[in-house]
């Protein structure tokens, strides 16, 4: 075994080991630190690095080791909820078509949900970083062109991008078998079976995760009306 192999957040937790599981790597500080940068002093910038550092230094990244509902969570938060709080901070200078950045950020997400892309990625270190580094990126570059569309209009983007997240959140919700091989034993340790795990992320994906998209779509929809009614934005 090399020292890449395994999980990235360590092995899957019991239930009494979880409030000791934080994760100080440096190696994640210090990609958080850079971001930190980039994002710049604003609110939406800092409140974008706090949502990473839960996903990536709470014990919620050595809950994702354990169940498929908490890398659902993380997930969730890394692309509906950094992803775009960080894209704010960073607005582009022109209106960018959405429409590739939608295509794209939609086949990384369900990619990385194909089970033998999930468990490589969740037993290689270096996999486990290309595909979070996929997954923020490529909402990153979505949320950007979708608040750069004029006076508000993106918000029929944010409504197909809850679509494509709802629906792979259905496909797993209603599957009859469990499909990864990496929750196949840690989630009994929690009080649920595999597949139950597998049902209650894919819930999560499918009506939870909505919200962020709603209060996203709020944001712009108020938008396109303060524009309509001759208001400054």
């Amino acid at each position: 075994m090399t020292g890449w192999q395994g999980s990235y957040c360590g092995p899957a937790p019991i239930p009494v080991e979880l409030v000791s599981r934080w994760n100080f790597d440096l190696w994640v500080l210090a990609v958080l630190a850079g971001l930190a940068l980039l994002a710049g002093r604003n609110r939406c910038g800092a409140a974008a690095i706090a949502v990473l550092a839960i996903a990536f230094v709470s014990p919620l990244c050595a809950l994702s080791s354990a169940l498929f509902s908490a890398r659902v969570l993380h997930h969730v938060l890394l692309v509906a909820v950094a992803a775009p709080l960080f894209a704010i901070s960073r607005p582009t200078r022109t209106h960018t078509r959405a429409g590739v950045p939608f295509l794209f950020a939609t086949a990384v997400l369900w990619l990385w949900h194909v089970p033998d892309a999930y468990d490589a990625a969740l037993g290689h270190m270096a996999l486990y970083w290309v595909m979070q580094a996929s997954l923020f990126g490529s909402a990153v570059l979505f949320w950007r062109a979708v608040f750069s569309q004029p006076d508000g209009s993106g918000v029929g983007w944010v409504f197909l991008a809850y679509l494509a997240m709802g629906m792979l959140g259905a496909i797993l919700t209603l599957a009859p078998n469990s499909f990864y091989a990496t929750h196949a034993i840690a989630p009994l340790l929690w009080g649920f079976s595999p597949l139950a795990d597998q049902q209650l992320g894919g819930l999560i994906m499918w009506m939870p995760a909505g919200l962020p998209f709603a209060v996203w779509g709020g944001l712009l929809a108020r938008r396109a009306w303060r524009s309509s009614a001759g208001e400054p934005e």
